[in-house]
């Protein structure tokens, strides 16, 4: 009997060296014609903490005193979505402002807002995972900010209650201002319950489609980390501006070697 056919010696697990490289569950292996028990709770954890994601309260006031050192003036509104439930089960209502919110836009475009037509407004959103915009919708702003030009007028940041991506137009539209950036929390997978996504749109206004966009997905520690995503941001932003274009039209040419160093790249 060779060694590998013996069973009182114990066996490494073959996989192990490859789980190392990923979060996807892979190789988990059966007892019989189920999961083993681990990776059965494990599995059962994750889907808890998507759930608790999806269904966690955004806390708008937690995330202001966040970014309370920015020095930019910052709003809040709501979607027609009054409560979690009516979010998930009218996704259009999470497109469309609640009446209070449209007359305060209108309000702080028209009268009280410095930079009130701003080449830049930025809307951080609890979209499909509160926790997201809780955990990087901060650090993600501040390091965007940190990398503009001082020739970005920059307008108040939003923070959207029960909100999908398509809010930010009519916000940014409210608000005259020339480029959207929606920084949401994203549909929570088993491994990434506090995925970031970005979303730009160079003249937002209402009816606005997908491929009108360019999105930054996956942003989060263990997945594309602040810094990188804040550099590719600030990326398709200058050449968003200076094309007059996003979405399907503005190529992605980043390099993050270039970028790095601080130069802006042609998307045209």
């Amino acid at each position: 009997m060779s060694m590998s056919d013996n069973p009182d010696i114990p066996r490494l697990d073959p996989w192990s060296r490859l789980r190392v490289h990923t979060s996807a569950r892979i190789g988990l292996g059966r007892v019989g014609d189920g999961l083993p028990t681990r990776q059965l709770l494990e599995f059962q954890m994750a889907h808890a903490r998507a759930r608790d994601s999806v269904h966690m309260p955004f806390d708008a006031a937690l995330l202001a005193d966040n970014i309370g050192d920015l020095g930019v003036p910052v709003m809040t509104v709501q979607s027609r979505a009054a409560n979690r439930a009516e979010f998930l089960q009218r996704p259009d209502y999470g497109r469309k402002l609640a009446p209070d919110s449209e007359t305060e836009l209108e309000a702080a475009a028209n009268t009280t807002v410095p930079n009130a037509a701003p080449d830049i407004v930025f809307i951080l959103a609890d979209g499909l995972s509160a926790r997201a915009i809780h955990e990087n919708g901060a650090d993600m702003l501040r390091q965007t900010l940190s990398l503009l030009g001082k020739d970005w007028s920059v307008g108040p940041v939003v923070l959207a209650h029960q909100a999908r991506v398509a809010l930010g137009d009519e916000i940014a539209s409210r608000l005259k201002a020339k480029i959207s950036v929606v920084l949401i929390g994203e549909r929570p997978g088993l491994s990434s319950a506090d995925s970031l996504g970005a979303y730009l749109t160079f003249g937002p206004k209402p009816g606005c489609s997908n491929a009108q966009r360019n999105c930054i997905s996956n942003i989060r520690p263990a997945g594309f980390p602040v810094r990188d995503a804040a550099h590719k941001l600030v990326y398709l932003m200058n050449a968003a501006r200076q094309n007059s274009i996003s979405g399907v039209s503005l190529k992605d040419n980043f390099s993050p070697s270039l970028a790095y160093s601080g130069q802006i790249i042609d998307g045209s």
